[in-house]
């Protein structure tokens, strides 16, 4: 199987520029180019730089497959979203790696050596960007629960004295751009679940509780100027982004001082995920006898109709046998045992034996046949 590797880069704070372009295409003949993103798909070759650098350079976000059961995302904030006291308790996983810049921080999750491979060969990656990148507006209105994600991805790794970060709030209730995260990093849902028992519910959002003209009073007039100089200069969509920047930041500085209280070690996570784990396979084992019972009873009702009208399915049984062919043959044992199934519910085993030697007197000279029906446990000679 022939190496694969898709490539993914997108910008949204602000275009690319055709200077910026036309160094990416001398990097890359084959990309797909645009003023919004890079994208490129590798059978044999590689990209020929580095990502990182592209990332602190040109854009905002990266997604990154190898059909070798590897991926990547990475995500560019500016820098005043985050203060660097607020990320400390997340860095050191092999998973999450947070790197600063002078205007930005790059924040990125990694799945370095999957089992799932059968996802590698199915999935070709070009479909992460679209749902993954809604987690850097998440991370923008200071949501930390993708940072937190990235943190329990690395359970194994983490000593057992090792605290937590602080839980942020609705991990028990995720966007569906943290789920997709969760699949991306193929992050064990008993550990998940542990680790949501001690997150508190989402609350409503900020900006119902504190009115925008709170904020609006509180912003600077040359803030606001600028703003209007990008839109006037039209740049509306980069006014937009640094409106929702510094809105987002505003929120986050407005919500209370976080406390180490609740913060658990990762010994007692994974008790937690091991009970979690134990009541999943209850659960699992409760849905699937249910199933079994709803399976049983449709196959019973069925099979109760067909002993109703079963001298019908005796002679499409002789039919197709009469044709002596393989697979007629094939047909005269399937519905053979649907019959014995029937005659087994409805009236016992012995009936069906008679009936099945008077079916043979005709057909006693197929040894095909009676061998298939040997085969099937339906004739013992």
């Amino acid at each position: 199987m022939s190496e694969s590797q898709y490539y993914e880069f997108a910008t949204i704070d602000k275009p690319l520029t055709r200077t910026e372009m036309a160094e990416l295409r001398a990097v890359s003949t084959r990309a797909v180019i645009t003023p919004s993103g890079f994208t490129n798909h590798y059978e044999w070759g590689d990209l020929k730089a580095d990502p990182a650098d592209w990332m602190r350079r040109y854009f905002d976000a990266f997604v990154y497959s190898a059909n070798w059961c590897s991926c990547y995302v990475s995500l560019r904030l500016p820098k005043a979203v985050f203060r660097k006291a607020e990320l400390d308790a997340f860095i050191g996983s092999a998973v999450l790696s947070i790197d600063a810049t002078e205007a930005h921080w790059i924040f990125s999750w990694t799945l370095e050596e999957s089992e799932d491979y059968d996802r590698f060969a199915e999935d070709d990656g070009s479909g992460w960007m679209r749902r993954l990148i809604p987690l850097r507006d998440e991370l923008m209105r200071g949501d930390l629960r993708p940072l937190y994600l990235g943190w329990l991805a690395a359970g194994d790794e983490w000593d057992d004295d090792t605290l937590e970060p602080e839980v942020p709030g609705g991990l028990a209730d995720l966007s569906p751009a943290q789920q997709a995260l969760v699949e991306f990093l193929e992050i064990d849902p008993d550990l998940l679940e542990a680790a949501s028992m001690g997150s508190a519910a989402a609350t409503s959002s900020n900006d119902e509780i504190l009115p925008i003209s709170t904020w609006l009073n509180a912003w600077q007039t040359a803030d606001m100027q600028d703003v209007l100089k990008a839109i006037a200069l039209g740049r509306g969509q980069e006014a937009e982004r640094q409106v929702k920047s510094h809105y987002a930041a505003w929120l986050k500085s407005q919500r209370p001082a976080s406390s180490d209280v609740s913060r658990r070690k990762v010994a007692e996570l994974r008790e937690l995920a091991q009970s979690a784990g134990e009541r999943r396979r209850a659960r699992e084992a409760e849905a699937h006898a249910k199933r079994e019972a709803e399976r049983r009873q449709k196959r019973e009702a069925e099979l109760r109709r067909i002993m109703g009208m079963q001298d019908t399915y005796w002679r499409e049984a002789g039919t197709q046998a009469s044709r002596a062919s393989a697979s007629g043959y094939e047909k005269t044992v399937d519905i053979l045992k649907v019959l014995a199934e029937g005659h087994a519910l409805v009236a016992d085993p012995d009936s069906f034996d008679r009936q099945l030697r008077r079916f043979l007197v005709p057909h006693a000279k197929r040894v095909a046949l009676l061998r298939r029906l040997a085969e099937a446990g339906l004739w013992s000679g």
